[in-house]
């Protein structure tokens, strides 16, 4: 239920000092036309949260504006000014394509360098890993990136990274956040000092480029030879990417014209998310005009990346990001020698269980990370002793190395380049490289259902359906008994046959994991960036022979079907 003495006690403070007159008169013209939108503006406040902030751009509260981000941006700077280390308080911004990104950035410098702290501003757009690398190049202590990522265009949003290149994690994420919930909007500095912003042109572009290559660039193939269509989706890859691509031999790079303009509007499609078929439906059609072996499709900021290969009937297949993983991690260890426990990949406990698989045949450890890449950069940083070599996560993200500390679709795209090149030349493709991967480690098939619950009203629906998982007895998945049941809010796992309970190694989350006798699985969990809840589910066989992957794979999916009536929410 809404609050209304809420509403009208935020209304009152947006419509006098410190909000400047053209956002008061903003206020006044929404509550007078759009009662609606007014209420959802005002209800609550737009929260910071354990990665930062993402919400549509408007005034109020509960939208993305300077007021917004100037009190994050206050608050982070108190927290640099009152800790941070000698010769260690600098600061990187960078931001994407949407419409208000360049204009929020600069509202974001001038604050940070108003409380004295220097300011590396990139001067155009640039993907979010460039924004990862430049903060460990330039030795600074922070790097903000204003994205929505791949989030409709009415929204933003405000990504931080610390001094390893990661985002923030424990401890560092609740500190920041006690210093922003401190900082009122009368403590908000916008006032410049030019002498302290300094803009960032190509001598990063350059660096980022070189290191691409350098880490991606790993087979063996006449890489002239292999054909590719590329979109940016209107988004900050449309230059980066094609000079890392061609840097390393590819000469064959088709790219959708029409989607190689940034434009925040993203025009062309539903929405920006490689993750949706659609978005690479201009893409596929550019491919079979040109029989291009691999297509490429990267989100507005560059972070994940969508592949479609060809099938055995030259059909153009979407890979999913579960599939994507294990080919790219199968990939780069293959290019290894002497592998043991140093070495280690990483995962996140949402995304395929073949990853273990893939760690036991090569001999490396396997760690798994709660959603969000910062998980698998805070385990780089965990791990000195360790060498990290990939990981990703099932929404179409994926890390090479260590040189960037998130995922990374630009120099994801040169390793699945790398792949499919050097397969071609031993006349197979990657569609058969994936299938020669279920034979070997175990087919394994998921599935992602996200279901929207816009508003006020959808939180409380989203909070009552984890509540009625977490009181129902669920006995059976798709005829196969729950053995166990994972619960991360209250960092426990709980054996159903014995009753018996033991702790969850993890940051407490608001996830749920079923899993059944035979490997069956089902997670549950609130989007942390969109008004959506998620349900991911996993069956898996053993698959004998490329023959039987039809049949094994129908097999597969009326299992899933199953699931998903079992869990109808």
């Amino acid at each position: 239920m809404i609050n209304t003495k809420l509403i009208e006690q935020n209304y009152n403070v947006w419509t006098q000092s410190p909000f400047d007159k053209e956002t008061i008169s903003k206020v006044n013209s929404l509550k007078e036309t759009d009662n609606k939108d007014f209420n959802d503006s005002f209800y609550t406040d737009l929260s910071f949260g354990t990665g930062g902030m993402r919400g549509v751009v408007g005034v109020g509260p509960n939208r993305v504006n300077k007021y917004t981000f100037g009190r994050n941006t206050q608050g982070i700077s108190n927290y640099i000014n009152k800790y941070s280390e000698k010769n260690l308080s600098s600061i990187v911004i960078a931001y994407d394509c949407r419409n208000d990104s360049e204009y929020l950035a600069t509202q974001v410098a001038n604050i940070f360098s108003s409380n004295n702290i220097k300011v590396f501003l990139f001067s155009s757009i640039r993907p979010t890993p460039e924004l990862s690398y430049a903060l460990v190049k330039l030795n600074c202590i922070c790097g903000i990136v204003l994205t929505a990522s791949h989030n409709p265009p009415e929204y933003n949003g405000y990504k931080v990274y610390w001094k390893d290149g990661g985002q923030i994690v424990p401890p560092i994420d609740k500190n920041l956040i006690n210093e922003i919930n401190a900082t009122g909007y009368s403590d908000i500095n916008f006032t410049e000092n030019e002498k302290l912003i300094e803009l960032i042109d190509t001598n990063i572009d350059d660096l980022f480029i070189k290191d691409s290559i350098l880490n991606g660039k790993v087979g063996t193939s006449n890489r002239a030879n292999y054909r590719i269509v590329f979109t940016p989706l209107h988004g900050t890859s449309y230059k980066i990417l094609p000079q890392v691509l061609k840097g390393a031999g590819y000469t064959d790079l088709n790219i959708v014209t029409e989607q190689a303009v940034p434009d925040g509007n993203f025009p062309t499609v539903k929405s920006p998310n490689p993750e949706d078929p659609e978005a690479l439906k201009m893409a596929i059609e550019l491919a079979k005009l040109k029989g291009a072996d691999i297509v490429i499709g990267t989100d507005p900021d560059s972070d994940r990346v969508g592949i479609a290969i060809k099938d055995d009937k030259k059909q153009y297949i979407i890979v999913n990001g579960n599939q994507m993983m294990i080919m790219l991690t199968d990939y780069l260890l293959s290019k290894r020698k002497q592998l043991d426990k140093s070495y280690f990949i990483g995962s996140t406990i949402v995304s395929t269980q073949m990853m273990f698989n893939v760690a036991k045949s090569y001999n490396v450890d396997i760690k798994l990370g709660l959603t969000g890449f910062k998980w698998i950069a805070k385990m780089i940083h965990d791990f000195p002793n360790q060498k990290f070599i990939g990981g990703g996560e099932e929404s179409y993200g994926y890390m090479v190395g260590d040189f960037v500390r998130d995922k990374d679709a630009i120099t994801s795209s040169l390793l699945a380049c790398e792949a499919g090149s050097e397969f071609k030349s031993k006349g197979l493709s990657l569609y058969d490289y994936l299938i020669n991967c279920y034979i070997k480690y175990g087919f394994f098939k998921e599935k992602l259902i996200s279901i929207e619950k816009k508003g006020s009203e959808g939180i409380v629906e989203i909070n009552s359906i984890m509540n009625q998982l977490r009181t129902k007895k669920i006995a059976e998945l798709a005829g196969s008994k729950v053995l166990k049941i994972q619960d991360f809010k209250s960092s426990q796992e709980i054996n159903q046959i014995s009753g018996k309970k033991t702790s969850l190694n993890f940051p407490k989350s608001n996830v749920l994991i079923f899993e059944s006798k035979d490997g069956t699985r089902v997670a549950a969990r609130p989007s942390g960036t969109e008004p959506k809840i998620k349900f991911y589910f996993s069956v898996n066989m053993t698959l004998q022979s490329k023959e039987l992957f039809n049949e094994t794979n129908n097999i597969l999916e009326r299992k899933i079907e199953k699931l998903s009536e079992e869990f109808n929410f």
